[in-house]
């Protein structure tokens, strides 16, 4: 049987990764919309939600998902002070 401690993510590092990736989708999301064609130009690919703000965002969902990575669970950090 695998024990707790074999696993390399606790439930806390799954959860934070989840927001991490939900951040980064919104963030896809916002960049989102209509394209300029040859026969049409569309100015709204130029708007500040697609060219600032929505990189924004994927940029937090990225640097969230990396904390998700390198978050120590309390009880084993708090296992290693003991020791």
């Amino acid at each position: 049987m695998m024990d707790k401690r074999d696993f390399a993510f606790s439930r806390m590092n799954f959860i934070l990764l989840a927001v991490g990736m939900l951040v980064v989708v919104v963030g896809f999301i916002l960049m989102s919309g209509g394209s300029s064609s040859e026969e049409a130009y569309n100015p709204d690919i130029f708007s500040t939600r697609r060219i600032v703000v929505a990189p924004i965002v994927c940029l937090l969902g990225f640097v969230s998902m990396i904390y998700a990575v390198v978050h120590k669970p309390k009880d084993e950090a708090q296992k290693e002070v003991t020791e």
